[in-house]
């Protein structure tokens, strides 16, 4: 049991690593320029098909994920400049109905190119086997996972809290009226964190591609964890997004796990197997709900 626990406690913090990846940008585009982006997932599908593309084209997964970060970098910049700057002063309304379109447009898309059926990305052989870890094994992979998203917090963390564009971007954050008041170029600002939150899509999509179906609509149901994610740390707050996709990730991990087997105590098995993922799936949203009646603006916000 103990092992068990242990075991999902590290795919916990894997997937809320990789939930931090999708929010980061998330929160920073939601809280610097106030936009509701529904593509966002869109981006995160681009960025596995990228890498399932490039892995098989070169043989390398390491080229895969590269090629997958900066193609959707790129494909972010794009959109931001092309499409989603005219909706920066339309109300929210428009905005998710717009971006609902980039869902449509991006899904049709990526199917005329790749098709229906989903693609294979394979992990590296190196890491296919498993690892000791505190006398259990454990997936070298997802330990390679757990890795880069931790690395990929750090890098956050000091380009936003140690470096003058992280300073810019928390400015924009709090302020964005006073950060374009002081002289800060606010549209090239945005283009540039709309593109590195494409980046860390595009990385979620590659990493993720091994374990998950890289497969058309693959972003949509992500999105949603996202979105709560960001509401519970508080929106524009990358230390919020670390801390409430920890949350996210290990709740929703431990929750399918855990409350099937608890369930068989009293319940026949059939409808425990059944019931546990349903409830561990309403803990999430049982878990956003207990933190915003306690803190209604988020763990962390940027905002007051």
């Amino acid at each position: 049991m103990t092992q068990l626990i242990l075991e999902q406690a590290l795919n916990g913090l894997q997937f809320g690593l990789m939930l931090f990846l999708l929010a980061a940008g998330l929160t920073l585009v939601f809280g610097i320029m106030d936009m509701i982006n529904l593509a966002h997932g869109s981006l995160y599908m681009v960025g596995a098909y990228l890498a399932a593309a490039a892995a098989a084209a070169s043989g390398s997964f390491v080229v895969g994920v590269l090629a997958a970060v900066a193609g959707t970098a790129a494909v972010g910049a794009l959109l931001e400049v092309t499409v989603l700057r005219r909706l920066y002063a339309r109300d929210h309304l428009a905005q998710v109905l717009a971006t609902f379109a980039l869902i449509l447009i991006a899904n049709e898309a990526v199917r005329w190119v790749w098709g229906d059926q989903p693609v294979l990305l394979n992990a590296p052989e190196a890491l296919a086997g498993p690892v000791e870890v505190a006398g259990f094994s454990y997936p070298a992979y997802r330990l390679l996972i757990i890795a880069v998203g931790v690395a990929v917090a750090l890098l956050l963390y000091v380009v936003v809290a140690k470096t003058r564009v992280g300073m810019w971007v928390r400015a924009g954050a709090s302020n964005r009226e006073m950060t374009e008041a002081l002289g800060v170029n606010v549209r090239r600002l945005f283009t540039l964190v709309f593109a590195a939150g494409a980046g860390l899509c595009a990385l979620a999509g590659a990493l993720l591609g091994p374990l998950l179906a890289v497969q058309v609509g693959m972003g949509e149901s992500i999105l949603i964890l996202a979105f709560v994610v960001i509401v519970i740390g508080g929106i524009g707050s990358i230390r919020g997004a670390l801390v409430g996709s920890l949350l996210v990730g290990v709740v929703d991990t431990l929750g399918r796990a855990l409350l099937p087997w608890l369930l068989r105590g009293f319940l026949p098995a059939e409808t425990a197997s059944t019931l546990g993922p349903a409830l561990a799936a309403i803990l999430i949203y049982l878990l956003m709900a207990a933190i915003l009646f306690w803190k209604p603006a988020g763990l962390f916000p940027a905002r007051g």
